[in-house]
């Protein structure tokens, strides 16, 4: 519809929205959820636009939309939000707790390793399971498939009692080149998540090929050691990357490499974590490993697994929200 006249049908139910919700102040509220519907303008061509009705509840939205006839119910745009609340990044205390339900940046880890990062969740047969590296939830190939994932992991108080899910499947290292460094944990019964829970909210549901990384694009993460930091892409498909784990040099192809804007991008524990693009929060990298030194900043560089490469390998379907 034409502006002017979304303006003049925002203001009729806008008129409607204050007698059917008369206005209550925080005091009042007595630890209900504010529920009252939001209403704007969304843009969907030159001079044109839909009305925006954002609700808590589906419900919600009945009091306004009763009584309109159905060419004006089409120029509407209802979309149900959830409850609306201040978002703020979790501190690196805040990810090392135990805390449930499970959510991205949290530490866990296989029994045997001291701490690392829970970088999402993904479906493996149908199941949810946690993602993150081998070297977190395998041990580096030391652990086998059945062994317990810990959240919080050891270094940060993990016991067997912190159980949260079960290794489920890992890509093994090689003396040759690697691809990856990944591995899945099916949740345990009971264990409940929250895939979306996020800075910023959840990312998008499409995952980037790694062909369509550039370099320079701007790209966050949320770890278990430094929170949420931002970063830049500085180099893509760099092969003959060198990591030193506890059995010796794996060698990887084909990776991301990342610097942080203002400090370290990553730092030990980091690894696991999910990186997405943040101009439309398309995920597209496993962090996995790092250096102290290097980059532009002096702050040292980041390397990530491509993530569509990571979800191939293991079988995995991106589970975003």
């Amino acid at each position: 519809m034409l502006i002017d006249t979304a303006r003049e049908l925002k203001a009729r139910l806008s008129a409607r929205l204050a007698e059917g919700f008369p206005p209550v102040r925080a005091s009042d509220l007595g630890g209900r959820v504010w529920t009252r519907p939001a209403i704007g303008l969304a843009p969907v061509a030159p001079g044109r636009v839909h009305l925006a009705i954002r609700v808590a509840a589906e419900d919600d939205a009945r009091v306004l939309l009763t009584d309109l006839d159905d060419v004006v119910r089409a120029e509407i745009d209802v979309r149900v939000t959830g409850p609306i609340v201040p978002l703020s990044s979790p501190t690196p205390a805040e990810l090392q707790r135990r805390t449930r339900p499970l959510h991205p940046g949290l530490s866990v880890a296989h029994p045997a390793v001291t701490a690392g990062t829970l970088g999402g969740f993904v479906r493996v047969e149908g199941r949810l399971a946690i993602l993150s590296n081998n070297h977190v939830l395998a041990a580096s190939d030391a652990g086998a498939v059945g062994d317990a994932v810990l959240q919080p992991g050891p270094a940060d108080g993990g016991v067997p009692a912190d159980r949260v899910a079960t290794l489920t499947a890992f890509e093994r290292f090689t003396e040759g080149r690697n691809k990856v460094d990944a591995a899945v944990a099916v949740l345990d019964a009971g264990v409940e998540a929250e895939p979306g829970r996020l800075p910023g909210g959840p990312l998008a549901g499409t995952v980037a090929d790694g062909l369509e990384v550039e370099p320079d694009e701007e790209v966050e993460k949320v770890g278990r050691t430094t929170g949420h930091t931002r970063g830049r892409v500085t180099a893509v498909e760099v092969d003959g990357v060198a990591v030193q784990y506890d059995d010796g040099v794996h060698v990887f192809d084909d990776q991301i490499e990342i610097e942080g804007l203002s400090g370290p991008f990553s730092a030990g524990g980091d690894s696991g974590s999910v990186i997405w693009r943040s101009a439309d929060r398309v995920p597209l990298g496993l962090l996995f490993a790092g250096s102290d030194q290097g980059g532009r900043n002096g702050a040292g560089l980041t390397f990530a697994n491509p993530l569509s490469t990571v979800l191939a390998t293991l079988g995995a379907e991106w589970v975003a929200s």
